[in-house]
């Protein structure tokens, strides 16, 4: 059964045509995963889904008495709202009749010896409290609750306002705002924006087991290919701004089925431009024959071939690689056998043990992933490392050949003031047009390479520090969360990048189809504690999904596995 459909709608922003004549129904039941390059118009056609923007044409309809809830890229909430607070406001029918019972018991108050309003007043108190029950009420609060919990929101957290919360905590309130609706459409854009990777596994689930329908924008390969069934493509068009193509499976699914389906295409179309061509010269040939010696049959065969072309459907050129940025690491020096080094490091903050006797090697060459979940410390790891904060006790040694080179998550690397093209001649001395060419190769217009930094989106904002990074001729990255802002094909970029890279890598993210492709090894912080897993993110996860091995057996196990690799 449909719950919405949008029927012909069309956005435009300013002069700009986000799209137009654009047409989608949503089935009960469906898990769709929305996808396409940054900018193409996903986040204005989920806003219109969700009734949060109209259309500039066409028509939306929903089925009657459907429910949506819609979770914004960036969940703020009120400030000065605690989490718990902030959940119970959004049922606003609830608050209705909750005002309407106070008012209702006000003037019982005041009625006094007036049996007849008494009696009134008692017969609609009645009707409320039948009405509250039918809606829930008593039970909201705990509803509410146990969605907190189950989203990973201590008890600690539910009175605190929503200012002083993360944003991944914020996130997860908003998605608990969401479920407390009890949606029959659930829209959500980019949900897993800040979450760890304990936060996604639980964001997992609950799509996979919500009851209604699922859209949900991401650039998480791997959340998609987790929780989806259908990928709905939205993907740049001559002529209408943007056009959606629908793909059944998840995200593996779809990238195999889109590259064999671009191949049939670019074969049918090489195809019918030789039938074309072939047909183009037979007309040319008649009208040739027909201007040399008047004969109504070649007239009538040119006309008839001409016919043939016209009535073609005519197979559009195949983009079999859309412009994508251009990444490639050349580090200036070598560099020594052992890039990195942690003897002992301890770090805390007060009474909060960030590490604790910490104790690890990073050879020249290898790729670390850091994981853990959000607050375990694996940005402060990254800064020890740069020297741009010092352990408590132990050392934390780069090799003397090393040449760090720095990806903050927040764009710190970055001076807001300055325009991209100021940001780029900072780091290495060139001619502005050369500036330009080098930010062009980043996606980067000259419009926006002119304008300061602070007003450039998420995504630029990235690719600028990349080009940065490369220009940097660094041996060893230390990169903190790359691939946010990044859409799916830029972060292929970036993969592909760091595997051809010849220098060392130290990446915190919690991308996992990321790390899966880069990671040697994966470092995990958790209650101070450092572990090394000698294996990449795969392996990493299935250690600890294992029941625990007992210390001594696990010791000998690591013991053999690291003499099985020499």
């Amino acid at each position: 059964m449909i719950i919405a459909d949008l029927n012909n709608v069309a956005r435009v922003h300013g002069s700009r045509t986000v799209f137009s004549g654009l047409s989608w129904s949503l089935q009960d039941g469906e898990r769709i995963g929305l996808v396409g390059p940054n900018g193409v118009g996903k986040s204005t056609l989920l806003k219109l889904a969700a009734g949060v923007e109209r259309p500039d044409a066409g028509v939306i309809a929903f089925r009657r008495g459907a429910k949506v809830a819609y979770l914004a890229q960036e969940y703020a909430g009120e400030a000065g709202r605690g989490a718990l607070a902030e959940l119970l406001a959004a049922r606003d029918d609830l608050a209705v009749v909750e005002a309407r019972l106070a008012a209702v018991a006000r003037e019982m108050t005041a009625a006094g010896n007036d049996d007849g309003a008494f009696e009134r007043l008692l017969a609609e108190q009645e009707r409320l409290l039948a009405e509250f029950d039918s809606l829930g009420g008593p039970m909201v609060e705990n509803r509410a609750k146990g969605l907190l919990r189950s989203l990973g929101l201590t008890d600690e957290t539910w009175a605190q306002p929503m200012e002083t919360l993360s944003g991944g905590q914020r996130k997860l309130v908003g998605l608990a705002r969401c479920l407390l609706t009890e949606p029959d459409l659930l829209l959500l854009d980019e949900p897993d924006n800040h979450l760890d990777l304990a936060g996604k596994e639980r964001l997992e689930r609950v799509i996979r087991d919500f009851d209604g329908a699922v859209v949900v924008i991401s650039h998480d390969r791997y959340l998609l290919d987790e929780t989806v069934t259908t990928v709905l493509e939205m993907e740049p068009a001559r002529d209408s701004g943007a056009r959606l193509l629908r793909w059944e499976g998840n995200y593996s699914a779809y990238a195999t089925q889109k590259e064999l389906a671009l191949l049939r295409q670019q074969q049918n179309y090489v195809a019918q431009q030789k039938e074309i061509a072939r047909l183009e010269e037979a007309v040319a040939r008649f009208k040739l024959w027909a201007s040399i010696v008047i004969d109504e049959r070649h007239i009538k065969q040119a006309r008839n071939k001409q016919r043939q072309i016209d009535r073609m459907d005519k197979v559009e050129r195949p983009v079999l690689e859309r412009r994508k940025m251009s990444l490639l690491f050349h580090p200036r020096a070598r560099g020594g056998a052992k890039a990195v080094e942690l003897r002992g490091v301890s770090k805390a903050y007060g009474e909060k043990i960030v590490l604790l006797g910490a104790t690890a090697t990073v050879m020249s060459g290898e790729r670390i992933g850091i994981v853990g979940r959000n607050g375990a410390g694996k940005s402060v790891l990254l800064r020890l490392v740069l020297g741009e904060e010092r352990p408590d006790d132990g050392v934390a040694w780069v090799g003397p050949s090393i040449e760090l080179g720095r990806y903050a998550q927040q764009h710190e690397t970055l001076d807001m003031r300055q325009t991209a093209i100021e940001a780029i001649r900072a780091v290495r001395p060139m001619f502005e047009g050369e500036a330009v060419s080098q930010l062009g190769r980043f996606l980067i217009p000259y419009t926006s390479a002119q304008l300061p930094i602070e007003r450039l989106s998420g995504g630029e904002k990235s690719r600028v520090q990349l080009c940065r990074l490369m220009l940097s001729g660094a041996n060893c990255l230390v990169l903190d969360e790359p691939t946010n802002n990044l859409d799916i094909a830029s972060a292929e970029v970036l993969e592909g990048a760091l595997d051809s890279f010849a220098g060392t890598v130290i990446v915190v993210s919690h991308d996992r189809y990321f790390l899966d492709r880069i990671a040697d090894r994966i470092f995990e912080i958790e209650d101070g504690d450092l572990r090394v897993f000698e294996g990449g993110y795969s392996y990493y996860a299935e250690q600890k999904r294992a029941p625990a091995v007992p210390e001594p057996v696990a010791a000998t196990q690591a013991k053999g596995s690291r003499q099985g690799r020499r």
